[in-house]
Order: structure tokens, then sequence, then C-alpha cells
């Protein structure tokens, strides 16, 4: 159990005492950004003192001397009621072993009975993943393993977009393609696609069927279409295998659409929500959140892409999830309030679906924007920018700020091996203490630091022990930028002991040995949140 848990518990009990009841979850203890102000802090006095009839001061006073635990070294009440904490380094210490044991464990969240789906990237199978592609996949993962070590049921979902306009012109490309190989004078249709993938995936069927698919019939259209989704669905997979990121399942809106499903969910569960206007159909979405009803069947009787996706959403929460989270691009903010009204007409909460928006990204470099590819004289790819800067680095840096801020990609900064790169400085860090561990790997190690004591000692034990707190905190903000906050603020930590402590010292060999768990522990815990963002973690650099 870290640090803040037991304070909780503490105050927990304390209540009790008071014969005031609460939950643990009605706890906030916070770290003090100042540590000459504690080490911990909690406003519960604040919150509750008024409830229960008292001042906030006299009630953090009741507080403070009901709570007594050898790990609090000194409580102090600030301002109107804040009561903060200072833990013992004894304490701080002890923990080490803690985290040393647990490895790869450590941090960790208990399992709960609560189950997320994740859904995000979903680009249309017609053509490589972009930069926007790569920014969600990155955000989307590193939220996914958040919520997993926190100790969530996490499904990651890929939505195939395998029907409308769009995949209806790659399979006119792909076969205008296909007869070019015949004929070279086979005109592309309007609004084809353009790109060499869609040349080379006609020239795999020419070299495997020849000319079996000439014929100018309606089965032959329906194999170009099947055939291109299916290819450029596999190259998207692949690409994404590259990047780390892998999904559980993968749902195609031709199966959504499949035996009058969107049909008979409109009619049957929508009835009571929706009427006609100008030969459309609309739904009353104002009934609920949305700004105005929005059209889920167009005048010539087709479905809007709105239905469908209802229609995917009302599925995902047949399966028995309690909260679905959809990752969408920023022009997708309008597209919020109308699915949760939608949701909301079957009785579900508005809390049971959110949607998280995602900027886009602009690679900056020597100064100016980059926007096209110099091989290929299209947008820069999310495989052609891993094959350039490193997929660590691609990662990073598309998490390192929040998804909705606009993020400018430095092309040379990820480049860079200096500290000034931030990938570079972290797992610097990680390799330094690999070294340590490998040059002193015949001198038995102290697991309890009862040596230890130093300010950059005490200081960097300290961030080790918040992990798992920062982890339960960072997962239900769904904010992985604030892991790489995390992990730059331990960086600086583990440099500066490094700098100040003398670690592999054979004439002292009991302080060495007490260090040598300090740098255990931060290793583990540094490779552990690297691992939450799908960064590798090398012994050596």
């Amino acid at each position: 159990m870290d640090i803040k848990q037991q304070i909780k518990n503490q105050i927990i009990e304390a209540l009790e005492r008071l014969n005031v009841h609460l939950d643990v979850n009605d706890i906030i203890v916070e770290q003090c950004k100042d540590t000459k102000n504690g080490d911990y802090s909690t406003n519960v006095a604040l919150k509750y003192a008024t409830k229960l009839g008292y001042k906030p001061h006299d009630f953090a006073l009741l507080l403070k001397e009901k709570i007594v635990a050898p790990f609090i070294n000194k409580i102090e009440i600030a301002g109107p009621g804040f009561i903060n904490f200072f833990i013992a380094e004894t304490s701080i210490f002890a923990s080490l072993k803690n985290i040393i044991e647990q490895g790869d464990d450590y941090g960790r969240g208990e399992k709960k009975d609560y189950r997320i789906n994740v859904e995000f990237v979903s680009a249309n199978p017609t053509g490589d993943l972009h930069l926007g592609h790569a920014r969600i996949a990155s955000y989307g993962d590193s939220m996914c393993r958040l919520y997993e070590f926190a100790g969530y049921d996490v499904t990651r979902e890929y939505y195939v977009n395998d029907g409308g306009h769009q995949v209806d012109n790659l399979a006119l490309s792909l076969k205008a393609r296909y007869h070019q190989l015949f004929d070279k004078n086979y005109p592309m249709p309007e609004d084809g696609y353009y790109g060499e993938d869609i040349v080379d995936i006609a020239k795999k069927i020419k070299e495997k069927d020849g000319d079996k698919f000439l014929a100018e019939t309606e089965e032959n259209l329906a194999f170009f279409k099947r055939y291109g989704i299916d290819a450029e669905l596999n190259k998207i997979k692949t690409d994404l295998d590259y990047f780390r990121v892998h999904f559980d399942v993968f749902t195609y809106e031709s199966d959504i659409r499949a035996n009058n499903r969107v049909a008979d969910v409109l009619n049957n569960l929508y009835k009571n929500y929706t009427y006609e206007l100008d030969g459309a159909v609309f739904l009353k979405t104002t009934d609920f959140l949305d700004d105005k009803d929005r059209p889920v069947v167009k005048s010539d009787g087709s479905y809007t892409y709105l239905m469908p996706d209802i229609v995917y959403h009302l599925d995902k929460m047949s399966r028995g999830y309690d909260l679905l989270i959809d990752l969408l691009g920023a022009d997708h903010h309008g597209y919020i309030n109308r699915l949760k009204s939608a949701m909301m007409m079957q009785g579900y909460k508005k809390e049971s679906i959110e949607v998280e928006l995602v900027q886009m990204v602009r690679l900056i470099k020597d100064g100016a924007e980059v926007k096209m590819s110099k091989r290929t004289g299209n947008a820069i790819s999310l495989r052609e920018l891993c094959d350039e800067v490193g997929v660590d680095a691609v990662r990073y840096f598309f998490v390192a700020r929040d998804a909705m801020s606009h993020l400018d990609f430095n092309l040379n900064l990820a480049t860079e091996h200096s500290e000034a790169n931030p990938v570079f400085y972290c797992q610097y860090a990680h390799a330094r203490l690999c070294r340590m561990l490998e040059l002193s790997k015949d001198i038995a190690i102290d697991l309890n630091g009862t040596y230890l004591g130093e300010a950059s000692e005490v200081a960097l034990a300290k961030a080790l022990i918040s992990f798992p707190s920062v982890v339960q905190t960072v997962a239900l903000q769904r904010k992985p930028n604030k892991i790489t906050t995390y992990i730059q603020s331990l960086a600086t930590l583990i440099h500066e002991f490094y700098t100040e402590c003398r670690v592999i010292d054979r004439e002292h060999l009991e302080l060495c040995k007490s260090r040598l768990a300090l740098v255990l522990a931060a290793k583990i815990v540094m490779r552990n949140a690297l691992n939450l963002l799908g960064l590798s973690a090398p012994n050596n650099m």
C-alpha cells in the first residue's frame, strides 16, 4: 500500500473516532508542491467541517489529535484548515524493499470490477495512417495502458469503416489501377485514390490471378472492394504493430449494417424519438443534450453516418461495458452531445460514454513546417515519421501535451542526443541506473536503505513511493501527458542523485549497499513509467 493510501486510512480512522463516517474515496490527499509545507496535504477539514457543525480550523485540530501513526513524523495545520503531513524518512526508505520485491508490478492497482471499451484510430482502410491517426494511436494506447495498470478491465477496439462512399471509391480506384495494367488509358474514377499503395495492390492481384477480374461485373467490383479493404487494413495493422499498438477487437461497419440491423433499431428502439421533415427522418436529440435535432435518414432514403454509429455504440454497450470511450479528431466536437443524447434515449447515463478529442500535429524542421514526404510527395505517414526519429520519440512527443493542445513536433529535437531531448533525458536516466547496477553486481544490496538520508536521496525516494497514486489519479483523469511530467521529474531526481551521491563506494560498503537499493528501486519505477507510454527502457545508451 502506498503512503497516500495509508494517510487516507488514518484519516478515516480518526473520523471514526469522532463518530464521522466517510468513504475512503471521499478523502482527497495530494502531494505538497513545496516540501517545506509537508509531503502530503488534505482538505478534508475544509470540505466537511461546516456540514458537521465545526469551524474548519477547529475540525482540523481535532483530526490532528486523533491521527497517530509511526510513518507520520509531524502534522501541521495550514491556512484556514489544510492538514499537512510530514512523513518519517525511515518509512520512506523502508518502502524501497516493497518496490524491489514487486518489480514490474510496482504501482499496479488492485483488480476492479469495471469494464472499459476504448475505441481509437479507426482510420478508413483507404490509405496510410497520417499524423492525426498516429497521435490518437499514441494517446489512446497510453490511456489503455494506464487503465490496465490501474486495475481496470480494458478492451481496445478498432471500428472498420468498410461501408459508404470512401470505400466505394477505393474499389473503383483499385479496379481502375488493375485495368491500367492491361490498358494504360483506362480512366481513374472521380475522387479516386492516387496513392502508390493502390497500384501495388493491383499488381499483386495481377501477379496472382492474371486477367481474371477484367470483366465489368458487380461480382468483380465487390471483389476489388473486399480485397482493397483487407489489403489496406492489413497494412494499417502492420504499421500499428510497428508502433506498439495492438487491438483486441475489430468491428466492421458492414456487420453493423447487416441483416437490417440499423432499420430494426431505428424503427423499434427510436420510433418515439423521430419525426419526418422534407422527406428526411430526424432524431429528437434536443430532448436531451443537443443544440439541434439531427437527421438519421436522408431524403433519398440512405442513412446518415450517425445512425449506424448509434447502432454500433448500442452493440458495444450490449457487451457489458461500464464505460465507452471514443478518441476522435478535434473536428468532431459537435458529435459528442448528439451521440450522448442517442444513448440516453435508451436509458444510459450521459457519463456512460465519453469522447476525448485529439488535436492535429504539425511537423517542424529547421524552424519551418514540413507537410509533404520527400519520398512520395504525399502527407508524411506514421511509418515514415517513426523510421526517421524512432518509435519512442514519436510516442513520447505525441502524448507530451494534453490531447486538446495543438502539437508542434520538432524533428530536430526528437533526434538530438542531449538532455534537451526529453526522451533521451529520461531513457538516459534509466541507462545510467542500469550501468551502476552492472558495475556493482558483486555487491549485496541493503533492501531497507538503512544508511540513506541525503536530501537528493530523500527527494528521489519520495518520488518513487508516489508512483502508485500517480497511476491511479492519471488513469481516472485520462491524461497520459501527466505521466510524461512525472517521468521528467523522476529523471531529474535520478540525475541529481547521481551527481550528488557517490553510489559505488567500496570503502563505505554499508552506505553503498543502501544506495544501490535506491538505484534498483528507481530503475524499476522508471521502467514501469516508461512502459505506461509504450516506450522502451534501454540498458545502454
